[in-house]
């Protein structure tokens, strides 16, 4: 027993240590910059890497059924014409019918249908659900974009999930604040109903209890002019990681393409009002300091950027023309855009103490042949690719490790020393393995 309680004590010892020597490390990471892209799974851009958990791994789980649980004989037929009636029951490469600097038709990716299409993990019900159809099996040839070549020198973490189940609005959400928002004063033409099995009936931006977890416009401007106040979001009381870092003083910045124009009345056409976040809190709303302080334009970000004036910490989102959201823009502008981006930084004074983590908001709608993990009521949903990018990155690695958007937070408490926002970030892995940091 005695042998027992020392062995013990001091296997305590050694990881306590262990953790403490990994803080300093960190500590060479000063700059850490997210690049928030949009609405692709992983399977649909990197299922053809080598090395990771792609399409030859899905040979026993890409089969598409109907409600029943018939597997199609051939996928539900794409209403893009330039794609075959009839294709078969299997991924199949985009670019053979539209090439990557073309669009695609939008899908759905909404939270009820999300969890739908998922089935209990076997994934098979993403064409009978979509609107999209046959398109939910879709893949591009990842070694033909820009990125890929980032994915190769750097590390491809291909065990990354979006941390909600559904769209952009409600991971955004999880990325700054790992929370779902609340409306418990919707109406009910707002809400969702579920039948006893929790089947959807009618869908809604409101789960029955009052969470938001579809689109909604924020309470204040920026919003879509034409939304009545009583279907605009409450104002959000939750802490952030915004408001964490402040806390203690460390300096960050949600950038993002479009925002001055957005704030001056003249938003862009594909200016999305619903992937600015920290929009809808009350900390950073109109005419406050948290805003006018935080929230800034993309066209500052560059600035920022040749002038190593980055903050500690940076979210940049690009406006919906370079944000790679089918139906909003076609794959290969987004691709060519961040690379230039990441380039910037790799030739500024920033390089030196930086770390980009590149990765995407949810799926899109898109198939993947991996089951989620099962955490709770939001999620998470599907793989997401995510490229880690840094002097400190392992090269030429792919990590296996289980994250989600949560371990975003959580690599920025590691680092700063930040209290988690929640269960999800607390208990999330942070990142570090993918880093050499001895």
């Amino acid at each position: 027993m005695l042998r027992f309680i020392l062995t013990f004590l001091i296997s305590a010892i050694i990881t306590t240590s262990q953790a403490n020597a990994a803080e300093p490390a960190l500590t060479r990471i000063n700059h850490i910059i997210v690049i928030y892209l949009e609405n692709h799974s992983f399977d649909n851009l990197y299922g053809l890497f080598p090395g990771a958990n792609g399409l030859d791994q899905a040979v026993y789980t890409h089969l598409q059924t109907d409600e029943a649980g018939k597997p199609y004989s051939t996928l539900p037929a794409i209403k893009d014409v330039r794609f075959p009636h009839a294709l078969g029951n299997r991924p199949f490469p985009i670019e053979q019918y539209v090439p990557a600097n073309e669009k695609t038709d939008d899908l759905v990716h909404r939270f009820y249908q999300n969890q739908a299409q998922i089935n209990g993990g076997r994934n098979d019900r993403f064409a009978g659900i979509s609107d999209a159809a046959g398109l939910v099996m879709g893949y591009y040839d990842g070694s033909k974009l820009p990125l890929w070549q980032y994915a190769k020198k750097y590390t491809l973490a291909d065990n990354f999930y979006q941390a909600a189940f559904g769209g952009s609005f409600l991971n955004h959400f999880w990325l700054v604040c790992a929370c779902t928002p609340s409306f418990p004063n919707a109406s009910d033409n707002l809400r969702a109903s579920l039948d006893a099995h929790g089947n959807l009936i009618k869908d809604g931006a409101v789960t029955p209890d009052g969470y938001a977890v579809n689109t909604l416009q924020p309470m204040t401007m920026p919003y879509r002019k034409s939304t009545l106040p009583a279907k605009r979001l409450p104002l959000q009381t939750l802490p952030t990681i915004g408001d964490r870092l402040s806390e203690k003083d460390i300096s960050w910045a949600w950038y993002s393409g479009g925002w001055n124009d957005a704030i001056n009345g003249h938003a862009d056409k594909e200016f999305q009002y619903h992937h600015q976040p920290f929009g809808y809190f009350k900390n950073f709303a109109e005419d406050t300091q948290g805003r006018l302080q935080h929230l800034k334009d993309e066209s500052d970000f560059i600035a920022d950027i040749k002038n190593g004036n980055l903050p500690a910490v940076s979210f940049y989102k690009p406006l919906g023309t370079l944000n790679e959201h089918p139906g909003y823009t076609d794959i290969l502008s987004g691709e060519k855009h961040i690379a230039e981006i990441i380039s910037h930084i790799e030739n500024s004074k920033l390089w030196k103490d930086s770390l980009i983590i590149v990765t995407y908001d949810e799926n899109g709608g898109f198939w993947d042949h991996v089951a989620p993990p099962v955490k709770d009521r939001w999620g998470p949903g599907l793989r997401v690719p995510t490229l880690i990018i840094s002097p400190y990155a392992k090269r030429g690695f792919v990590d296996h490790t289980q994250y989600d958007t949560t371990s975003i937070l959580k690599f920025i408490e590691t680092r700063y020393k930040l209290n988690p926002l929640g269960t999800r970030d607390g208990d999330a892995a942070n990142l570090t393995n993918s880093l050499e940091l001895n």
